[in-house]
């Protein structure tokens, strides 16, 4: 519209919808969200839908606040030097700024024959295509699960408390994120379900086959279906527009989540590299970055200065069935401490946390501005808690988790 400031957010997940709600507090904003898909995906409780007990489609009308244009399309490459987004349907949409909230997905196994015996689960229609199958395959049926994260460990908990005999195969340490003691209560009860877990690096999965799962240490485990949790990618769009990214492929900015190439572009969620650092991949932070970066826009169009990233709250949450679940605690550079909470409250507060990120979303749309989490007093120096003391553990944690293929190497999606 003419004398409105024009900004596009590319992606619908938790990082692009809290930010396109955010930006609406101009009147002299325009705002427009491109996603491929006409419903919001709430991808913390994908595993329910594996499960068969619960769904997680979330239509926009719930969370996207009335002002904001949704496009259902895909960006297919990013213009900056003429500030536009071309779509796959062959349009483009103008931009004045640009949001880059991609989030992230299944990085594509390079394991021989996992890309064709394998269901990956990390999207809506990865876990679509998986169903037919999983409704086709007998009750007693071998049910292999790759991936020592919480999707891998929810998916695991889900299919055995429904009476699937389920083999977690955890390729490192169960729970790769989690304290002992959380990891041991974790154990616990996929003990009492019935799972087997195999794990230690002579467990890392080599092959797959349409009948087995193939270790390093020689052992076939027999598998009539492979569900594969192990590993997140995010999309090469910024690397295909020539924009600066890490070697995963994520966006490459400064603290104020801009980008090193083009203070035009701002970046958000799993696909944002704050100073080549980025945060574990979930939507705890996504959210938080999300309306992180739409700050960063206001603040210029305010002629003010971006405030930079602030350390946020370590936590994950993990269910464990519908009746049980762990709540970790950690520091605020993201490093789990001994505490945590499990059993049925465990898993009330997981429960809450998927209810809760909903509501924040659709609390931002009606009123922008209202969420403050990002924003939590003492909780910041981002750049000074990396190069302390923590950091090491912190970042250690991070080139694991993101660098190695392997599944012990599965980026948590969890809040």
């Amino acid at each position: 519209m003419a004398g409105k400031t024009d900004v596009v957010v590319v992606g619908g997940g938790y990082a692009g919808v809290m930010a396109a709600n955010r930006l609406t507090r101009r009147d002299d904003v325009s705002v427009t969200l491109v996603n491929p898909r006409p419903a919001f995906v709430h991808r913390i409780r994908l595993h329910q839908v594996v499960g068969g007990t619960g769904t997680a489609v979330v239509d926009y009308r719930e969370v996207l606040a009335r002002d904001v244009r949704l496009v259902v399309d895909s960006v297919t490459r990013i213009d900056a030097a003429g500030r536009s987004a071309q779509l796959a349907s062959g349009a483009a949409v103008g931009y004045d700024y640009l949001l880059y909230a991609v989030g992230s997905g299944s990085a594509g196994p390079q394991v021989p024959g996992a890309a064709e015996f394998a269901y990956p689960i990390a999207a809506l229609e990865e876990v679509q295509r998986l169903l037919p199958v999983l409704d086709a395959a007998p009750v007693p049926a071998a049910v292999t699960v790759v991936g020592a994260g919480p999707t891998g460990i929810e998916t695991a908990a889900e299919l055995a408390e429904r009476g699937r005999g389920v083999t977690l195969v955890c390729g490192g340490v169960l729970g790769p994120y989690l304290h002992r003691r959380g990891r041991r209560s974790v154990a616990g009860r996929l003990a009492a379900l019935g799972v087997k877990v195999v794990q230690g690096p002579a467990a890392e999965v080599v092959a797959v086959t349409r009948e087995a799962v193939r270790l390093a240490d020689g052992r076939e485990l027999p598998s009539a279906l492979t569900i594969w949790t192990a590993g997140f990618g995010v999309p090469d769009l910024a690397r295909r527009s020539g924009l600066g990214t890490d070697a995963l492929g994520r966006l490459l900015t400064d603290e104020t989540l801009t980008s090193v190439d083009d203070d035009r572009i701002v970046a958000a969620g799993d696909s944002a590299a704050p100073s080549g650092l980025a945060l574990r991949m979930s939507c705890q932070t996504a959210m938080p970055l999300g309306a992180r970066a739409a700050d960063t826009i206001l603040s210029r169009l305010a002629g003010q200065q971006p405030e930079p990233l602030r350390r946020l709250p370590g936590a994950q949450c993990v269910s464990l069935g519908r009746g049980t679940g762990v709540f970790q605690f950690g520091n605020r550079s993201d490093v789990a401490v001994w505490f945590h909470i499990g059993g049925r409250l465990g898993a009330r507060m997981k429960e809450a946390v998927c209810k809760g990120v909903v509501r924040h979303l659709a609390d931002e749309a009606r009123k922008p501005g209202g969420y403050r989490l990002h924003r939590l007093k003492g909780v910041a120096g981002r750049r000074a808690a990396l190069a302390g003391a923590g950091a090491g553990a912190a970042a250690a944690d991070e080139r694991v988790s993101q660098a190695r293929p392997g599944p012990a190497a599965e980026e948590t999606i969890k809040a």
